[in-house]
Formats: C-alpha cells, structure tokens, sequence
C-alpha cells in the first residue's frame, strides 16, 4: 500500500454504489485496513464511511478524486465476513451500500465519534455531593435531577451519557462543581451487561419431547442447518433455548438471541441470568446509545458470550458465534419497515449459513414462510406438542354476536363469564387490539365524522385526555364540545377501545382490580415490566389488552381469556390477514391455563362458520397453517412466488403515480414476461402525513429472476425525471402493503 493507492469507501448516502478517494497521507496508511471507518469529502461537506478496499486502480482519473480527511479507527471495526454479509444484505435487498452498513454500526460510531472502548471523561459526585438529602434541592429540579443521574452510575457518569439524560445541563454542572458537589473524572467503558445470579437455578428435567428436540439440534451443531422449532405456547421452547446455549458458551463460542420486541426481554432476561454461567449484553432501543455501543464492542471483541437484542442486534459482529436463536420467529417486528427494509429473522439464516453455525427458529405460530420451508424438508421440523409441566390446552370457543347487543363490544355471554371467574378469583384477559376510547367519534345530527387532516384515516378519541388523535400520523387535536361543521351538541363516540372497555369494566366490577396495558399505559420507561409484576402478584384480576399483552407473557392465574373482535383480521385487505389473526388467536389462547389450572378461550365473531376460523378452533394451528398454504399455493401468492413492492409518495397524487408509470415502462424494457406487475394503484390508505401514496408491486415464480430484474432496474429508478418529485422506496419481500 502506498500514498498512490486508492480507498474504496461506503459511504452513508441514498445512492447506489460505492465511492473511490485519495489514500490519507503515509502516516495513517499502516492503520487502514478493510473496515475500519473513514471521514471523507462528500457534497459540500463531510461524512463518516467504512473503508471497504485499498485498490491501486480506480475507474474515475486521479485529478477528479478528493483525498480521505482521516482515518478513524486503529483496527478494524467489521471483519471481511462482517462486510460480506452486509454486502449480501444491500444486494438482495436493493439498498445502498453505505446506508446498509451505517445501519449496522452503533449510533455514536456513525456520527464519527470516539469508540467507548477508550477511557472517557465524565462526572462523580464527590463526598459532599453523595450526602446531598433531595430536600436540599427541592427548588433547584434541574440540580437534583444531574445529581440523581450521577448517583445511579457509581463508577461515574460519562459526559455524553449525562446529556442524552439531561438536557441542557452544562451550566448546572459548572454549579455543582463549584459547590464541590461533583468533579470531573475518567471513566472506563462500560455494557450494558446483565450478570448472572450467585444461586444459579439448575436445569429442570427435559420432557422426552424438549430432550429430542435437544438432542438433534446439539447433533447438528457444528455447522450449518435450521431448525424450527414448532411448540405449543406453554411446551417450554425457553428451556430448549437454554440447554443449547450452555453447550455452546461450555465450548468457548457465542450465541445470539433475536427477539421481536424491547418487552420481552425483562421476562428472558430473568431466566437466562438465573441458568447461565456468563454475563449477557443487551442490545435494544431502551438503552442509551452509549450502553448499547459498549455492548456491542464487548460482542466484537469476543468478550460478551451471549447477545440479547431486537432486531438491531441482527449485525453485531461477533468472532466466535455458534447459534443463532429467533424466538417468536413469525413476528412481524422482525421486518424493518423504513429505510433499510430487511428481515431480521431471514437474514439471520443467511449469516448462520454465512458462518456455517446452526439457527433455530421458536414459534407457537410459525410463519406459512417457515412451515413450507420445514414441510419441504429445507429446515428440519421440530415438534413440542404438549404444554411442560402436564398443564392441558386451553378449550376454545366462538361467541356468536350476530344480532346481538354488545356494551363495548361485551357480549352478555361474556359478561356472565367474566362474573363467574372473577367470583371463583381468578384473572380474565380481555384482547382488543384498538387502543383509545372510541376509533371515530361522529355527529348524531348532521353525520360529522372525525377525520384527520392529513390522513385517509378516522381520528381516534382518548377520554383520559380529551384528544382526537390519528395513530397513523400522530396528529392530534382537541375534542370540541360542539360540533365543528353544524354546531350541534350531539357528537357521540362510536366504536370502542381499550379506554373505553376498562370504562364499561369499572362500572360493571367496582371491586375487581383492572390493569390496562397498552401504548398509552407503557410509555415511562420500566412502566410494562412493573404492570407485569404486578399482575403476576394478583393485584389485578381484570387485564385488557392490545397486541403487546398477547406476546409471550407468563400469567399463570389467567382462566379465561377473550378475543372480541376477530372479524377484522378474516376480511381485511392484506393476502396474510387471515394468517396473522390465526396466530394472534393462539398466541391470546397461550396466556390462559398455563398452571394447574385449566384455562378457556372464547372468541366473538360475527362469522363462525368461516372456513378458516373453523379449521383454526376445531383442529389447531398445523391444520389451519396447511389448509392457508393450500390457499396460497392455488393463488400463486408467497411463499409460492416472490414479490417485491415500489413504493412512492409525493405531496400530489398525480406526482406519485406518475413515478411509478415511469418506472413500469422502464421494468418492461428488461423483457423479461414471467415477472407479473399488478398496478400501479394507489395504496390502500391513498393519503397518510399529508402526502399521496401509491404502489406497484412486482411478483415471479422463481426468485432468481425477479432478483435479477430488481438489480438492473432498481438503480436506474433514480434517474427518472419523476424521481426527483418524489420519495420513493423498494421492499423485497414485503409483509405490509400499507
């Protein structure tokens, strides 16, 4: 490598390829490996990118390149087989290179900074300062709260992790110093790192099922195969997980655990902490940037043996992994739906196959994706049919409500029921999946509705503050006492929610304890995990819910649980509607009975005899899962065919549409007649923030094909002329088309 050689960088910015530079001067050559970050002239100003290559040929003259400003990082941040998997990720997924690994890099490592594996400056309060009483400070909030933030770190507090806490608080800091309160110090990096418990539990006694599920899984792990984990909600997939991961950190490797969402991490976490002889690093949104960064640098280094994380976890680069874990593979929160639009679970199969190590995927309710790839003998299948422990399944039924009056949305055979459990003292579960009061509110006299100025959408009432708020765009305003198109005092809420179901509740059961747990109820930070210990202490014995109360959640005083309203999901627009109301039905069934205690299930519809829902209730999931991919097959739709959707918006629908025509005529100069295009047309909500949306979706048999019309075409989109009114984005293998 010499001053004449050039640097091929991947630069975070919306355009496709990569961008060659002048190499650095001779004193930061000998530090310039592949992956190691770069400050580089880009526009009019400056961008941090990852050095992919030092070539010694460019295909653009020396005299047009600019020069590297500097050289970030001592050593490499991304090894090679870091860069190829990302690499594979921009390519399949048709995302700029440099956007793709800029994902993939912590926040403050994007922006250019220090790595927290260096000592950094920052705060500890002083002797003086740890005896402060908050009384002292009872008028000074701003004093209290830098205090309060330094307190909790006893090690001290860094001065990038003090202003994500606090804001605007140098001022407050100069105060404190020169009262003697705090000083500044140097502080080591620390993770995120949950240690493990002094009293370990030992490993309770596999059922012969988990015990062969066990056996085949440690038979394959020294390389690469996926595995589907298929059990019952209740058949004890975490302690699969356990008994796998305690082989492989025995064998000096690391493991990464992949769950969809921040909430269930408390639950695993306890359990891992409680059973594993290694501390855990946590990557998730709840954390600071800094925790996470630290976290992140103690899996790259090989240091952190076992990652808990979010979908962002996905990319942690980690030297010596040996399994790779997705629980509740079938989740939606796996898919990212803006930006860089990936799965996390299917990539996941693409690095352990990268890095020839061994994937499981855990689901009660596979995905019709996985159960096909297990039916066809791709991923080995394997069964958990019976709940741990001999708890029995819960029995299930339908509600019929045609024609029936329901006081929001209770039919009067599930109020008699909900009275019955309560007086035997134990706890129901209520799912609606619609959060606020009323999802419209309109007027009696002359049929004003609710609606968002900005949205194709109703705005939806929230009682506790009076707001009518969209919950596509977060608009909100506030609800008149009169009506603003007529003036009449006739506005009536219509519909329920959540708000209002704990409403009806209260009225109904003054004595029972209700927790409502959804969006609105969960938003302070640690608020669900302390709603969820309670619950499990017995101080509710009502719990209503959205989605988040369905997933994965351990109540085992729970006898009844109820679903009232199921209809959406078996007529709603998406070709996986039906598929997803399947699961949320199993995965609501799974939170009653889980103990001793035999548990029921009762879902309201106006449609019981729905091919579908009958085949869901009378024979399980395998046979509703077999009888949809019957479906699927017969109408060409994923997972027998592959699909990718063009999405565009602009603040003119004309504008949108537009595109897209554009961009059909240039896909259908590639020739190629075995991809189908269907539309374009606008989208199913046409008008969302203010601007119009529109789509074209793109479908073929064979994934090859579509892959290889996607890679010639999708580049060229940005130089439309059309292009420039709009945003536009590519979602490879889309599981939303809203």
């Amino acid at each position: 490598m010499s001053d004449s050689s050039f640097f091929r960088v991947a630069v975070p910015a919306p355009l496709y390829g990569v961008f060659d530079y002048l190499a650095p001067g001779e004193t930061q050559l000998e530090t310039c490996s592949p992956g190691v970050r770069v400050v580089v002239p880009f526009g009019r100003g400056e961008r941090c990118g990852v050095l992919l290559a030092v070539v010694e040929e460019s295909d653009v003259p020396r005299s047009r390149l600019k020069r590297v400003v500097r050289v970030l990082d001592e050593a490499p941040l991304f090894q090679q087989e870091d860069l190829a998997l990302l690499r594979w990720a921009a390519q399949y997924y048709l995302h700029p290179l440099g956007e793709v690994i800029s994902t993939a890099l912590p926040v403050r490592l994007r922006k250019g900074e220090r790595p927290v594996t260096s000592k950094r400056s920052g705060w500890r309060l002083t002797t003086e300062g740890d005896a402060v009483r908050s009384e002292t400070l009872h008028r000074a909030p701003r004093q209290l709260a830098v205090l309060h933030a330094i307190r909790e770190a006893p090690g001290g507090l860094s001065r990038e992790e003090l202003y994500e806490q606090c804001d605007e608080c140098r001022d407050v800091l100069r105060r404190l110093e020169k009262k003697g309160w705090v000083e500044p110090c140097e502080i080591e990096p620390v993770a995120e790192v949950s240690g493990f418990s002094a009293t370990r539990n030992m490993a309770p006694e596999l059922n012969p099922m988990q015990q062969a599920a066990v056996d085949e899984i440690q038979r394959g792990l020294s390389h690469f195969a996926v595995y589907l984990l298929d059990g019952v909600t209740g058949s004890g997939k975490t302690e699969v997980y356990l008994s796998l991961i305690e082989q492989v950190i025995a064998q000096g490797l690391q493991v990464l655990v992949l769950v969809p969402e921040i909430g269930l991490t408390p639950q695993l976490l306890r359990r891992f902490r409680r059973r594993l002889a290694v501390p855990l690093s946590l990557m998730h949104s709840g954390l600071s940037d800094t925790q996470r960064e630290a976290a992140w640098h103690e899996a790259r280094l090989g240091r952190g043996r076992v990652v808990l994380g979010t979908r962002s976890a996905l990319y942690t680069p980690m030297p010596e992994l040996g399994l790779i874990i997705v629980d509740e593979e079938h989740d939606l929160s796996f898919k990212q739906q803006d930006g860089f639009r990936y799965s996390a679970r299917d990539m996941a199969v693409i690095r352990g196959q990268r890095g020839n190590c061994p994937v499981v995927l855990g689901s009660a309710t596979p995905s019709l994706e996985s159960m096909n790839n297990a039916l066809s003998g791709r991923y080995q299948h394997l069964k958990l049919p019976l709940r741990a422990g001999g708890a029995q399944s819960p029995d299930m039924d339908l509600i019929d409500v045609r024609s029936v009056r329901l006081e929001a949305g209770l039919s009067p055979t599930l109020m008699r029921m909900l009275k019955e459990q309560l007086d035997s003292g134990n706890q129901v579960l209520l799912f609606l999946n619609r959060r606020g009061y009323a999802p419209v509110v309109t007027c009696h006299d002359c049929g004003w509705i609710s609606v968002c100025r900005r949205c194709d959408a109703r705005m939806t009432l929230h009682m506790g503050s009076q707001l009518l708020w969209c919950h596509h765009c977060g608009s909100q305003r506030r609800l008149e006492p009169k009506c603003p198109e007529c003036g009449g005092d006739q506005l009536k809420p219509m519909g329920q929610g959540t708000e209002r179901l704990e409403e009806v509740l209260r009225a109904h059961f003054p004595e029972a304890g209700i927790a409502r747990i959804d969006r609105d109820t969960t938003r302070r930070k640690g608020s669900l995990e302390s709603l969820l210990g309670e619950i499990r202490e017995g101080k509710y014995s009502l719990l209503i819910g959205t989605q988040m109360l369905a997933k994965g959640h351990h109540f085992p005083n729970v006898t009844l649980a109820a679903i009232l309203d199921v209809d959406q999901g078996l007529f709603g627009a998406d070709y996986r509607a039906a598929e997803r109301m399947a699961q949320l039905i199993i995965q609501v069934a799974g939170r009653a009975g889980r103990a001793e205690k035999r548990g029921r299930v009762v879902i309201q519809t106006r449609h019981p005899d729905h091919p579908l829902l009958h085949t869901l209730i009378r024979e399980g999931y395998d046979a509703f899962a077999t009888a949809a991919l019957d479906e699927r097959r017969e109408a060409e739709l994923p997972p027998f065919s592959y699909q990718a959707l063009l999405r565009s918006e602009a603040t003119k629908a004309d504008a949108a549409q537009r595109f897209l025509d554009e961009a059909l005529s240039l896909a259908r100069e590639q020739g190629d007649n075995k991809v189908e295009y269907w539309g374009p047309v606008p989208a199913p909500m046409e008008r969302r923030a203010g601007r119009y949306r529109a789509h074209l979706l793109l479908q073929a048999a064979d994934r090859g094909r579509l892959q290889k019309l996607l890679s010639a075409w999708v580049p060229r989109l940005q130089g439309l002329k059309s292009a420039r009114q709009v945003r536009w984005s590519i979602d490879v293998d889309p599981q939303e088309v809203f």
